[in-house]
């Protein structure tokens, strides 16, 4: 299913490569988030949760080229609006569990929205993207510092972190 919505979400963006990589990063650094939080606090590897965190991460941004579009801005705020019905669409075609469907919108429409986290997935989510936003908006110290402190709240995102500040970034 995983394979399946990474070709969807390949497909749905066309051309649009620096989106397409967008996406598959934050999956990457979600999964070995997910991963090391497991291994830490003994969760299921078939936790139904790493499932929904995994399909947001792919999809998380699905909605950006149609916020583009109607709003003329790529802005958080449209791309919550934006991501959830696409999503959806995408998810079922996939034969994807309504449960875990609504679950995986819900992170999509509100993974701008970091006062919202409810959960590991949506915490796991927010950091991954953040821990991708941040390498390629080549951020500085002090805004790497600042997003450690503010919104990482596992191990695994604040190593990450260390070592951006401590290597020289």
């Amino acid at each position: 299913m995983i394979g399946t919505v990474l070709n969807m979400m390949i497909l749905f963006l066309g051309s649009d490569s620096k989106r397409i990589q967008h996406a598959m990063k934050v999956y990457c650094f979600a999964f070995a988030l997910w991963e090391q939080e497991a291994r830490e606090k003994l969760i299921s590897d078939t936790d139904e949760r790493k499932t929904v965190l995994l399909l947001a991460a792919i999809l998380h941004d699905i909605g950006i080229q149609e916020a583009e579009r109607k709003y003329g801005s790529s802005a958080g705020k449209f791309q919550e609006i934006e991501g959830p019905p696409i999503a959806a669409q995408i998810l079922s075609a996939c034969d994807v569990e309504e449960k875990i469907i609504a679950r995986v919108c819900y992170l999509i429409g509100h993974h701008h929205s970091y006062s919202m986290i409810d959960g590991l997935d949506f915490q796991i989510l927010v950091e991954a993207d953040l821990l991708v936003n941040l390498e390629e908006d080549k951020s500085g110290k002090q805004e790497i510092f600042s997003v450690r402190e503010n919104y990482m709240k596992t191990a695994g995102a604040k190593e990450i972190l260390e070592s951006y500040l401590t290597s020289g970034k």
